[in-house]
């Protein structure tokens, strides 16, 4: 399931853009209430809208709110809290009629909820044009979890459209049992991207793709720069190019960029390039090479194949890339970071720059010329 529509944070401009959406899901008790209420209290800079069934049940610390009404609670931070009354459409308005400006947008699903239908509504017509389907991120209980559960199709789905598996409860369990819930969660969705958790801690930059890699630093000043385009459909192919694209070496770059990531035991990767892509190159990177403990990447792209240059965010296996327009035609470059957990960045960069082909000034001249 994907979803190719261009995002920005600014609320003017949220009829044209759309606000990056996360749906949070998981069984009855996984901790997906620890995991919203860390999400709320631990934003540095990026003011996010937690829509939830009941947002007294997150039990929010007293000295980060300022205000409270019946739907809705405003922190000290700039996140909000919402109920979801009825409607989930309704709820959503609620938040981008809101005169501040919201940079992300969470929403919980009940425990015996199907994530797929809740999914469907941000792509469907009312709200698909408005917001931007980031990313499921499903909560399953270590201490908590039996095969059992799946006579609910619910839980079943739950992880079989969860784009990043939490694993929670980790400290509840040994070694062993946490590596056979793993292969039974991969036989239920191969290729499964799982973080292990205790009390839902995991860092934010996996999760949620505002302010994920402080772009600023890294990338020039136009990295969130976006304009509205039309939808551009790199959907998946069968037809993978192999064939070899000569190109010489190139510098780039290996930075960990967080402490806190690196504490956490993750690490990130940062790939520049003043070479295109080949589009079915990178395509197959995505398809056959990017490996499993990679959970996030994001990166400005350039394909040989397009004249845009093209905004790339990525959660598990669930890409998008957005149209753009390159603001200097002569500093065309790619610019990529990924974020994972024991991550061989040789072989990752190594199999980045394969992706890597030169525009060639003999096309149609015939061979030789």
């Amino acid at each position: 399931m994907q979803t190719i529509v261009n995002s920005d944070s600014h609320a003017m401009e949220l009829t044209k853009k759309g606000l990056p959406v996360t749906i949070i899901t998981g069984f009855l008790g996984s901790g997906k209430t620890t995991l919203l209420n860390h999400i709320l209290t631990n934003q540095q800079g990026v003011k996010t809208a937690v829509l939830v069934n009941e947002f007294g049940e997150i039990g929010i610390d007293n000295e980060l709110i300022i205000s409270t009404d019946e739907n809705m609670v405003e922190l000290s931070n700039g996140c909000i809290c919402c109920t979801i009354n009825n409607d989930l459409v309704d709820a959503v308005y609620k938040v981008l009629e809101r005169e501040e400006k919201l940079d992300y947008l969470v929403v919980e699903t009940t425990g015996l909820a199907d994530p797929l239908p809740v999914a469907m509504t941000f792509l469907g017509a009312e709200l698909r044009d408005l917001t931007r389907l980031d990313s499921i991120i499903t909560v399953v209980d270590a201490a908590n979890y039996s095969l059992d559960l799946f006579n609910s199709e619910a839980a079943l789905s739950q992880i079989t459209y969860g784009d990043v598996i939490i694993l929670n409860k980790t400290d509840l369990v040994d070694e062993t049992t946490l590596q056979e819930l793993e292969k039974k969660i991969n036989n239920i969705k191969e290729g499964a991207r799982i973080i292990r958790t205790t009390k839902s801690q995991v860092p934010l930059p996996l999760i949620l793709s505002v302010g994920l890699f402080e772009s600023d630093k890294y990338f020039d000043s136009h990295t969130e720069e976006h304009h509205d385009h039309s939808n551009c459909g790199h959907e998946h192919h069968d037809d993978h190019d192999h064939s070899t694209c000569g190109h010489e070496h190139h510098d780039h770059e290996h930075h960990d960029h967080s402490n806190h990531l690196e504490n956490d035991g993750f690490t990130s990767i940062s790939f520049q390039s003043d070479k295109p892509f080949a589009i079915r190159k990178f395509q197959y990177f995505l398809d056959n090479q990017l490996p499993t403990n990679v959970f996030r990447a994001k990166g400005i792209m350039w394909f040989e194949e397009s004249p845009q240059r093209h905004i790339f965010h990525l959660c598990g296996k669930r890409f998008t890339i957005d149209d753009d327009q390159w603001k200097n035609e002569n500093k065309k470059q790619n610019q990529l970071v990924l974020i994972g957990q024991n991550l061989n960045s040789e072989t990752l960069l190594q199999q980045l720059e394969n992706c890597i082909c030169f525009p060639s000034t003999s096309k149609g001249k015939g061979f030789g010329k």
